[in-house]
């Protein structure tokens, strides 16, 4: 950290006042860029101080200093370094934006979509459907977040169709949009997306920051039950631990082991009391987390190992119309149940009984040979074979 920036973010007037001034008043772009590279190890109050001296720092004279600094894009300094823009606007700085929304940097453009949150003007209206389903997170976030402002629809009725016919990688992106638009009656949408999903661990993680876990579990239990399973299996590796925080899962896990138990809650605790034992025996899950994280996952940990959950408790989900069949298949011990499946019409549920029938030293070759017999797929076929 530069002596300026450790001046700027310190607590002494006589130090943060200079600098602050000069940041603004002589453009330090260098400055600004040092401080949004170190945002993520700055604690929020030291954040928020800042803005309030950049902010304190611009008037009518001096506010357009702030142009050249929006080809770093800040989440934590967005808002007031529009609200500045915002406050001073005129025809001219609203040109200027436009032409920046249209050709400037994906970080320059994101400033530019909250700016017209503000400032309606209809010719940003096509750049924010443009760039609403763009690959940058923040330029995405703020074109939805806008357009649902100014009421559009266009681009939120897409992204429910990629949910349904698009690839993976589409569906994952209209999750994304649609939980940054902040309209959570297309929760039970995200969720049926992700079942039919190679991502569906990323894409329940978006349905949660939409619509809290609890609330999800008040309006559709099952539901709940299958985001927070897909929860559990991504965590550490897909899913960032913080999560655990964020979306409450101790208060949820307290909640289902007071619930009366069926076949899903069961393989869903299971499955979560063998995850956060891995988390909690191998440093790597946790070495980067901060105290608060790792506190947390080991309070969960102990709630967990408060239960005992037989196996054969979730023998219900060894079917193939359970949307847990796959979580059941790798903690069962009940290889005629398995062997059920290999007539399935689902070639991966086949294909992931074999696996499990092999992981049982259960596997037979007229199982096998079921296998291949039921399964179109030439490459699944190739696999079942060599295994």
């Amino acid at each position: 950290m530069s002596d300026k920036l450790k001046k700027l973010t310190g607590k002494n007037p006589k130090d943060f006042e200079p600098v602050a001034f000069s940041l603004v008043n002589d453009v330090d772009v260098d400055l600004f860029k040092e401080l949004v590279d170190s945002e993520d190890y700055l604690f929020d109050f030291v954040k928020n101080n800042v803005a309030r001296r950049i902010e304190k720092v611009c008037n009518k004279d001096n506010f357009l200093n702030l142009i050249p600094f929006l080809k770093y894009y800040s989440p934590n300094f967005c808002d007031v370094i529009i609200g500045i823009l915002v406050k001073f606007a005129d025809e001219d700085l609203t040109d200027n934006l436009l032409e920046l929304f249209e050709s400037g940097t994906d970080d320059e453009k994101a400033y530019c979509a909250r700016f017209f949150a503000y400032i309606q003007d209809p010719l940003s209206f096509g750049f924010l459907q443009n760039f609403a389903l763009s690959d940058s997170e923040y330029l995405m976030e703020n074109c939805a977040k806008t357009l649902r402002q100014i009421g559009d629809r266009e681009i939120y009725a897409t992204a429910l169709l990629m949910l349904k016919n698009g690839d993976d990688f589409e569906k994952l992106k209209a999750s994304k949009f649609l939980s940054y638009y902040g309209d959570d009656s297309v929760i039970s949408e995200i969720i049926d997306s992700a079942k039919n999903s190679g991502m569906s661990e990323n894409i329940c993680a978006e349905a949660v920051y939409l619509k809290p876990l609890s609330q999800i579990f008040e309006d559709d239990f099952d539901n709940a039950l299958y985001v927070l399973n897909q929860i559990i299996n991504g965590l550490g590796e897909i899913i960032s631990l913080s999560c655990v925080i964020d979306f409450e899962i101790y208060q949820i896990f307290d909640y289902l082991i007071n619930c009366e138990k069926n076949s899903k809650i069961n393989i869903v605790l299971y499955n979560a009391k063998e995850k956060f034992n891995i988390l909690t025996e191998n440093d790597e899950y946790l070495f980067d987390e901060s105290k608060e994280v790792k506190s947390e996952v080991f309070e969960i940990k102990k709630l967990l190992s408060s239960i005992d959950i037989p196996p054969e408790s979730f023998d219900n989900e060894i079917d193939e119309g359970s949307d847990f069949v796959f979580t059941a298949l790798d903690f069962t011990f009940n290889h005629n149940l398995v062997r059920n499946l290999l007539k399935s019409k689902n070639p991966t549920v086949i294909f992931k009984a074999v696996e499990t029938l092999k992981r049982l030293n259960n596997l037979t070759g007229n199982d096998k040979k079921l296998a291949i017999e039921n399964v179109d797929n030439e490459n699944i076929k190739s696999i079942i074979n060599a295994i």
